[in-house]
């Protein structure tokens, strides 16, 4: 498996979630069909989903506390979803070094992103929400 195919099954499944106001179980359904994904390899992607969903509140008020001159409601969905993946990533998931969390949501931002300011918006933000991580831990 890809993990980049996983996170775009996770990132569909979020977008799901916010748009269409659709519960996880069935937008997960939905965005693994088509899929033929082992039992580790779709685990991995439930948890990725269920974790970025149970942590929106505190992902989504990190988001906001790095934000500059934008509002969280402002945000593209793509935007606020690739965020709250890759901070659940930084901040739940060790296994998963911070610098491959922060390519892939920029990959992802580049291939669903709806300007061309996207890419460099969510570096940015993920930079300033990690530099934060990384002073607390000092």
């Amino acid at each position: 498996m890809s993990r980049r195919l996983a996170r775009e099954v996770v990132f569909r499944a979020l977008f799901r979630v916010d748009i269409g106001k659709c519960r996880p179980e069935l937008a997960l359904k939905h965005s693994l069909e088509g899929y033929n994904f082992s039992s580790a390899e779709e685990q991995f992607i439930r948890d990725l989903v269920s974790g970025t969903v149970d942590n929106n509140p505190e992902l989504d008020n990190l988001i906001r506390k790095h934000l500059v001159k934008w509002e969280l409601e402002r945000l593209s969905a793509v935007d606020r979803n690739l965020l709250r993946l890759a901070l659940f990533e930084i901040l739940y998931r060790p296994d998963i070094p911070h610098a491959v969390s922060i390519n892939e949501a920029l990959d992802l931002a580049k291939k669903y992103g709806s300007t061309a300011e996207a890419v460099g918006f969510i570096n940015s933000v993920l930079d300033r929400a990690l530099g934060e991580s990384f002073e607390k831990e000092s």
